[in-house]
């Protein structure tokens, strides 16, 4: 009995070291201890972090500028590396998946199978998209309490993305995410971890919460510093008006006596004195004043068309009697499509549809499809490079502006390409950042087209921004294909989908787009509902028909009135008329 009690005080003790936080609904379970950490590479700093818990409810997004250390932090959180001081301290059984690693177990159950609509053995033919749903299904499948994910939507569609948020947000376990897509931060996070200069700095709720919170401290930090110069400026007005006064205090007049000459000096030299006193504590309070940074202004960029370049034609590009198949396999069936001048089209759908080579044949100038007179493209792709590797980066730039050199070294800068970075050759620089000098490049050139084949893959939140900002502002045409929804959503205000071997376009914003889809959904899930209560209700009056015993009848007629009652109510949830 007494082992029994000692037993189960340790397991207490064990319960309430673990579950050393309380929060609104209780306490949780601390599943990650790290103290004094520091790792470098080679001279630099990369991570320098005091402390940090993680706790069973922590659903946690780490965001940060490409190359801030993110995949470091994680992979020092999950013991995979040590650091170089500090200590890390893991409780629990953890699985941690990325897009740029072979999964440690090739096969998972047919049921998890069943559910990411993959098979149950690893193999390298699959497509990066079933290849990130089979990882997420065998981290789900071990019952971990945490996971660490690093760049889980690459190389996936937005159907593929909708359907881990799903799993993720039915996982009870704690989560710790690297991503550049913002909607899905927003979705599953509940605290985002910023990574900036080797420090960390942790804000409460998704990404759209830590966005704000930002903006509100640039906004304080701006006001600080504007109050600073303000006390500082007065502090220094008063500091010279009272040398003025110093220098004001005139000598005794020469008919003066002795010793009123010497009074007077006396009361001068007091009052000097005093004068010059308060001249040092004033300049002792500038000193101690707490010197507050102005924070940078990022400048916008407005792309300006000359407007000689201006395509008057209201259609710009025409798809008519569309085909492409390979093999046997179709892609476009007499499809047909009309892009308007001056509209931003989003092309999505998922991978395979054919959405990479409906861009090739506008590019090609497919014998279907039709551009305007005039029309000049820009066009990126991330399998077409248009960087010359003997250039820096300025001179790439330059080869084909349209622009001032100032004015591509202020896009640049918002690209975080600053001071001498702009003359780093292209052969040193790493895949995000060679995306967003190609970006610059061809928005830069002389077009009116611009056409972007999945743009945002590699980049970091902050440069994803930029681009969406620019984009916003490009006051031409423009076709891009995405799977980001916060690109898509802020930027474009058409919709174009392949389905069925068709091209069609929606006139609108993405949200609108979606809430369209969802009523189609709700429509389509209940005109099923309505046809199996249809059914059963024929099969319940011809029933009735027959001869049977009173209870039975009455139970018939029973079941045909809650029927015909479920079904008039599904009727009225239909969106559209059949």
């Amino acid at each position: 009995m007494q082992d029994l009690l000692c037993i189960s005080l340790d397991i207490l003790c064990k319960v309430k070291m673990l579950s050393s936080k309380e929060r609104k609904g209780g306490f949780f379970m601390l599943i990650i201890e790290c103290s004094k950490i520091k790792k470098y590479y080679g001279d630099r700093l990369i991570l320098d972090i005091d402390n940090l818990n993680i706790y069973s409810e922590d659903r946690i997004g780490v965001v940060g500028l490409n190359g801030a250390g993110k995949t470091t932090l994680i992979n020092i959180l999950s013991q995979r590396i040590e650091p170089d001081k500090g200590w890390v301290k893991l409780r629990g059984k953890t699985e941690y998946f990325s897009q740029l690693e072979e999964p440690e177990v090739y096969e998972i159950s047919s049921e998890m199978a069943s559910k990411f609509g993959v098979e149950t053995l690893w193999n390298e033919n699959m497509s990066g998209g079933e290849k990130t749903r089979f990882k997420l299904a065998k981290a789900l499948e071990n019952e971990s309490i945490l996971i660490f994910a690093d760049e889980p939507t690459s190389n996936m569609d937005i159907e593929g993305i909708e359907l881990m948020e799903k799993k993720l947000t039915e996982y009870k376990g704690a989560l710790i995410i690297i991503s550049h897509d913002r909607s899905f931060l927003d979705k599953l996070c509940n605290k985002i971890i910023e990574i900036e200069n080797g420090k960390i700095k942790t804000y409460e709720g998704n990404y759209s919460d830590y966005s704000r919170q930002r903006l509100h401290d640039k906004e304080r930090a701006q006001f600080e510093y504007e109050e600073y110069i303000k006390e500082k400026e007065r502090l220094g007005s008063v500091i010279a008006d009272t040398k003025q006064k110093i220098k004001s205090i005139k000598r005794p007049p020469k008919r003066m006596g002795n010793s009123e000459a010497r009074l007077h000096k006396m009361g001068g030299q007091k009052a000097k004195a005093n004068l010059e006193r308060k001249v040092g504590n004033l300049e002792k309070r500038i000193e101690h004043l707490e010197v507050k940074e102005k924070p940078k202004k990022i400048s916008k960029i407005k792309i300006d068309i000359m407007p000689s370049d201006y395509i008057h034609s209201k259609i710009i590009i025409e798809g008519k009697k569309v085909n492409k198949s390979f093999g046997n396999k179709i892609i476009f069936k007499d499809a047909e499509f009309c892009i308007y001048n001056g509209s931003k089209v989003a092309l999505i759908g998922p991978n395979g549809c054919g959405k990479s080579t409906l861009v090739k044949m506008i590019i090609d100038k497919d014998n279907s499809i039709r551009l305007s007179k005039g029309a000049k493209i820009g066009y990126f792709s991330q399998d077409m490079n248009i960087l010359n590797n003997s250039l820096n980066i300025i001179d790439n730039v330059m080869e084909s502006c349209n622009y001032s050199e100032n004015f591509a070294r202020l896009l640049l800068a918002r690209l975080l390409f600053k001071g001498d970075d702009i003359y780093k050759k292209i052969d040193v620089l790493s895949g995000g950042e060679q995306i967003k000098v190609s970006f610059a490049k061809i928005l830069l050139q002389d077009i009116n087209l611009l056409i972007l084949d999945e743009p945002t893959n590699y980049l970091d939140i902050n440069s994803l921004e930029v681009m969406e900002d620019t984009l916003k502002e490009y006051d031409r045409t423009l076709l891009f294909v995405s799977h980001d929804r916060s690109l898509i959503s802020k930027v474009a205000d058409h919709i174009m989908t392949i389905e069925n071997y068709k091209i069609k376009t929606f006139n609108g914003t993405f949200a609108e787009f979606k809430e369209i889809q969802s009523k189609k959904k709700l429509d389509k899930d209940v005109n099923m509902q309505i046809i199996l209560l249809e059914n059963r209700l024929s099969d319940i009056v011809g029933r009735l028909s027959m001869q049977l015993k009173k209870e039975e009848l009455e139970a018939l007629d029973k079941e045909y009135y809650e029927v015909l009652e479920k079904l008039n109510k599904l009727k009225t949830l239909r969106t559209t008329p059949v």
